[in-house]
């Protein structure tokens, strides 16, 4: 069951009629309800990424639109416009390939800008444009398209009729509903919007306004983005008597400046609450992903009753969303960082969109209830995942070939839920300073990520190379494999004699499939504190033993229930196989690795030695001394804390017998 949230947000709306039904839901929950229910009208999803094959690159597209009679009745749903598309010739050729949704859009011309006129043809959705020439690589063209929306009802562009909201929405492949394009979240352009409408309506799209131009009873909106965008993300919303709202953020980079954010509210509703949280909260996301890169931001209300169903849709600086409800605010609002500034390339790679949008509610209320609130709401997304797994992968490649149904693609306990608390996983994984040191570098990489696309191996690419290790295991598991671990853990005690004991216990996974993941052991005795031990699990039925001068008493796994996607048990035997003497001497990597301050050190003696374990800076000077004693054959975890030393790269040898090696270390602090 889901915890009930009734913040000021959801009580100012309610007092102004502005209730919906996400009241008290998650952001995330409503986001899915909403993408989950996008009806794709007349084959949206039959191209694949190579159909037709994009062998050019779109720099801008230009659209004026004609919006004028829709607010009238009979409130048709049909105007005219025309699309200047300004694109780069990526590999020679005579004719370009555009979406375009041959039930909604009806093409009039095509021309280049020069004047010339050019043949096409719209076959199965899709628009073939004859250019006049074959162009090289690197040549830059400008093509005219005059087009007319019919009046039809697609999932694309929306006119409620007398409540006077007009609007576009457009994911995952709505784009080319209402405007020729190259329809594919990989290829961002900038955008110049100009929309013709009535004196009273007040309309909102993406990047800032670049002017604006009453001409008679006529008003002409000009919206320019500085910023490039998927076509999923380009936006036109509307209303008769929108009342706007504007609040200021200013930067850390630049305080002086005024970044506005704009909040767009029919009568009966307040965009008060929200408006007062969004300068904090786009400080909060900044600090700890880089700086709201966009020249403005806004929120445009639109009601169920309009035809906008349930929750919010990030378009790139101009969200649409159904009621002032926080969760549903912020949720969307993380999305400028990860789904607009970073957009996900492929939709197989939807997890970084939506799975980062929902551990944002969670880093959100963080910032007040600490890590324990924070905690909390990752538990919700994990219950609602166990609850309703459907049992495929956060990312499918196929999807990337055939893009999958909108409940399939945008499932809450998968693409929202399971994503969310992988990425919790991952923070578990790194530990906090390289998580969050990743997740900046991330966003703020303008060579390869920001305002850029990207794929979940690049991304791992980037968080490795800040941690320092190749994450390549943890991707493969957990975001390629469908379900969870499935624990059934087993251990021991023995008592070896002389005050000395041993805790044997055995990692083991029994659903198909293995997800490698370092694991928490809390150890208790009969005198003394309790001891906690962090491994890595790195194989399935990993055997670990663990030596202690005080008599064992308990033993609890994940203890703090970090791991919070699984189900799992464990039992006290006598299984052989978790107190199996070492077959050689073995000095294996620490982990964490890099770490900051502490890293535990495991290792394999065969046969009672002698041991020592020695830590060396660079130029061969001993700094610490781990473990200097007698020990009986058997796997050991011995903790080394660094606080003391300096950032950089260290060595450790063991020294058992005759045995000796050495490894590397890296302490960032």
């Amino acid at each position: 069951m889901k915890k009930l949230i009734l913040t000021l947000v959801a009580f100012l709306a309610i007092i102004n009629l502005g209730f919906s039904q996400d009241e008290g839901k998650r952001g995330s929950e409503v986001c899915s309800m909403k993408h989950s229910k996008i009806t794709h009208l007349n084959g949206f999803s039959e191209d694949s990424p190579n159909t037709p094959r994009h062998s050019f690159d779109v720099l801008n597209y230009k659209l004026n639109v004609d919006l004028y009679a829709c607010y009238f009745s009979p409130y048709p749903k049909n105007f005219n416009a025309s699309n200047v598309i300004t694109f780069r010739v990526d590999s020679t050729l005579n004719n370009i390939k555009l979406n375009a949704l041959n039930t909604s859009l009806a093409i009039d011309s095509v021309r280049l800008m020069s004047g010339t006129a050019l043949t096409f043809s719209q076959v199965t959705n899709i628009l073939t444009i004859n250019l006049d020439r074959t162009y090289n690589v690197g040549e830059i063209v400008n093509v005219k398209i005059n087009y007319r929306h019919l009046n039809v009802t697609d999932a694309s562009f929306y006119n409620s009729g007398a409540t006077g909201y007009v609007f576009t929405d457009a994911e995952p492949e709505g784009a080319r509903g209402w405007f020729p394009c190259w329809d594919r979240p990989s290829d961002k352009a900038t955008t110049d919007l100009t929309v013709k409408v009535p004196l009273s309506v007040r309309l909102g799209g993406n990047g800032r306004l670049n002017d604006s131009l009453v001409t008679g009873d006529s008003l002409y909106y000009h919206w320019v983005s500085r910023d490039p965008m998927s076509t999923y993300l380009v936006v036109m919303t509307s209303k008769l008597g929108y009342t706007i709202n504007i609040v200021y953020w200013h930067p850390a980079s630049h305080p002086l400046d005024s970044i506005p954010l704009r909040l767009y509210s029919p009568t009966g509703t307040s965009s008060l609450a929200i408006s007062a949280i969004l300068p904090t909260a786009t400080t909060y996301f900044s600090a700890a992903f880089g700086e709201m890169p966009f020249e403005k931001n806004g929120f445009c209300y639109v009601p169920n009753s309009a035809g906008f169903t349930w929750g919010g849709m990030e378009n790139q600086t101009l969200t649409t969303i159904n009621s002032w409800n926080e969760n549903t605010t912020l949720h969307e609002y993380a999305h400028q960082w990860f789904g607009d500034m970073i957009t996900c390339a492929t939709w197989s790679n939807i997890w970084l969109n939506e799975g980062f949008a929902t551990w944002n509610e969670s880093y959100w209320v963080e910032r007040t209830g600490g890590y324990t609130s924070y905690k909390n709401m990752i538990l919700t997304d994990a219950s609602s995942y166990l609850s309703g797994n459907p049992g495929w992968a956060i990312s499918v490649p196929s999807w990337d070939v055939t893009t999958p149904d909108a409940n399939t693609l945008f499932n809450f306990a998968i693409t929202y839920c399971k994503g969310s608390c992988v990425l919790h996983l991952l923070r578990y994984t790194l530990g906090d300073s390289l998580f969050f040191a990743g997740m900046k570098a991330y966003a703020t990489d303008t060579v390869n990520f920001k305002l850029k696309n990207t794929t979940v191996p690049e991304f791992f690419g980037k968080m490795g190379a800040v941690a320092g290790q190749d994450l390549s295991w943890f991707y493969n598991a957990w975001i390629y494999q469908p379900n969870h671990p499935l624990y059934q853990n087993t251990y021991n005690f023995a008592n070896l004699g002389g005050g000395q004991y041993r805790i044997n216990f055995m990692a083991k996974q029994s659903q198909t499939g293995f997800f490698p993941i370092p694991i928490m052991l809390k150890f208790s005795f009969a005198t003394g504190a309790d001891t906690t031990v962090k491994v890595m699990n790195s194989v399935n039925n990993q055997a670990y033993s663990f030596y202690f001068n005080r008599q064992p008493t308990a033993v609890v796994f994940d203890p703090n229930n970090e791991i919070v996607i699984k189900t799992a048990s464990l039992v006290m035997g006598a299984d052989e196989n978790i107190s199996s003497t070492p077959e050689k001497f073995e000095l294996k990597q620490n982990y964490p690795n890099p770490f900051n301050p502490v890293t535990n050190i495991e290792y394999d003696i065969p046969k009672n030695s002698n041991v020592k374990i020695t830590v060396f800076d660079l130029a061969g000077k001993e700094v610490s001394v781990v473990v200097n004693e007698f020990k009986q054959a058997g796997r050991y975890s011995s903790s080394f804390n660094a606080m003391n030393l300096a950032s950089g790269v260290y060595l450790y040898k063991i020294q058992a017998g005759d045995f000796s090696t050495v490894k590397k270390m890296t302490l960032i602090k």
